[in-house]
């Protein structure tokens, strides 16, 4: 999706998206910190109805859960992350969803709400919590398209909450808001907008929806990119959601584009 590689390969015509393939792993905290977004090639990809496998690591569909067999080296500090993740649905899949009118960015909450499993070798480290999985596709890249869009999602009660707000790129505004349970899936009225911090390194403006008192705290700030954490009230119900902010203006400028290589190295197996 955001690979530098990708982009100039497009540039040049015709691009095989299979020779540009990466599984990003990203921890957060004090001292288990760790970022591996590795870029491969064709070589390095083999996958079937229930296993992709890029590089080292694998991904595997184990009856209705999804497991990931991780072994990777962090960037731009080497640091290995190897070990396992198991994701186990709560609640059944949402729809596919379009993100712009014409159809053509889909996103689907596989797993709205699931819980998570994650035993690491490198660094040594335990955790179980509730987590999210979901998969966007499309048929043409974002920035051609969208200017930018937040996302957020949050444990909700039994179930879980998705929003997204897109800004395109002709100027019109577009959003979702999606609750999942375990009787299904349904859209509901979003909360009301406001207009959090700007991330303090790369002043990513972060609009959000909730209760207006609600705390963000950053916890990546990359000069097109934010993710942080959100405490809010959503529905009347206080929560805590992850929440990003895309900028694909940002994203396409050179200059970004010559530094991404740093954080995304590529190998061809």
């Amino acid at each position: 999706m955001f690979s530098p590689y990708y982009a100039r390969a497009r540039k040049a015509g015709p691009a095989d998206p299979g020779d540009h393939v990466a599984l990003n792993v990203a921890l957060y905290g004090a001292s288990h910190r760790r970022w591996a977004m590795t870029e491969r090639g064709r070589a390095a990809l083999a996958r079937d109805a229930q296993t992709l496998r890029i590089g080292l690591s694998r991904v595997t569909r184990a009856g209705d859960d999804t497991v990931f067999e991780i072994d990777e080296v962090g960037a731009p500090l080497p640091r290995r992350v190897a070990g396992t993740v198991r994701v186990r649905p709560e609640v059944p899949a949402g729809p596919r969803l379009g993100l712009d009118p014409a159809g053509r960015h889909r996103w689907q909450a596989l797993a709205p709400r699931s819980r998570i499993e994650v035993a690491l070798r490198h660094p040594d480290l335990r955790w179980s919590g509730t987590g999210y999985l979901d998969t966007n596709d499309g048929d043409v890249p974002l920035e051609d398209d969208f200017r930018s869009w937040e996302w957020g999602r949050a444990a909700t009660g039994a179930g879980a909450s998705v929003l997204y707000d897109v800004l395109m790129r002709d100027g019109r505004r577009a959003s979702l808001a999606w609750r999942f349970g375990p009787d299904g899936a349904q859209a509901f009225d979003p909360p009301p907008a406001f207009e959090a911090p700007a991330t303090g390194l790369w002043r990513i403006p972060r609009p959000a929806r909730g209760d207006r008192s609600g705390a963000m705290t950053t916890i990546e700030d990359t000069p097109f990119y934010a993710r942080s954490t959100l405490r809010t009230v959503w529905g009347g119900e206080p929560v805590e959601a992850m929440h990003e902010s895309l900028r694909l203006d940002r994203f396409t400028m050179p200059i970004v584009q010559a530094m991404l290589p740093f954080r995304m190295p590529r190998r061809r197996s």
